[in-house]
């Protein structure tokens, strides 16, 4: 332990320029590693990233609007209609007219879209376990707080939306 109380030596008050460096660089590389195992299998279907978050949120919220998947993603309509559409008529998902606004499209996944959300998912979640066993209660708890901070007003209202329901 370092002589302020953090095994970094960092304090929570004032971190070099160095220190943030290396924890933008840690970021970076867990995010490679957390993305390989559906990155392989994705590239298999013809898929990318967009295809594998969508069918993560769809796959949390059944009957989730278009519109708000579009907020939940952050991109743009037609990139969305772009891999919603191949989802679609790859049979992965479903897509159903609102049941109180006509005008709305739900989307579903179909068996097979959650076999392949399941896959996609699987090795994610056995990092993350890994992980947080590793790290500790604590350590789990701090890195979800930074995650949220990191996230800006905006966000955290979105991602505390997608919690609560």
């Amino acid at each position: 332990m370092a002589e302020n109380g953090s095994p970094g030596g960092e304090t929570l008050l004032f971190l070099t320029d160095e220190q943030l460096r290396r924890g933008i660089e840690a970021m970076f590389f867990a995010y490679r590693a957390f993305t390989a195992d559906p990155d392989r299998l994705l590239e298999e279907y013809g898929y990318g990233r967009a295809h594998h978050r969508a069918l993560h949120f769809i796959n949390r919220q059944s009957g989730l609007t278009v519109t708000t998947l579009l907020a939940v993603l952050g991109v743009t309509k037609q990139s969305l209609n772009r891999v919603l559409r191949t989802l679609i008529e790859d049979g992965l998902v479903e897509s159903r007219v609102g049941r109180r606004d006509k005008r709305e499209r739900q989307l579903y996944l179909t068996d097979a879209g959650a076999v392949l959300e399941r896959s996609l998912s699987e090795a994610q979640r056995g990092r993350m376990r890994s992980a947080y066993r590793t790290a500790g209660p604590q350590a789990v708890a701090g890195f979800r707080q930074v995650l949220e901070a990191m996230m800006g007003p905006d966000l955290q209202r979105l991602y505390q939306q997608m919690k609560d329901e």
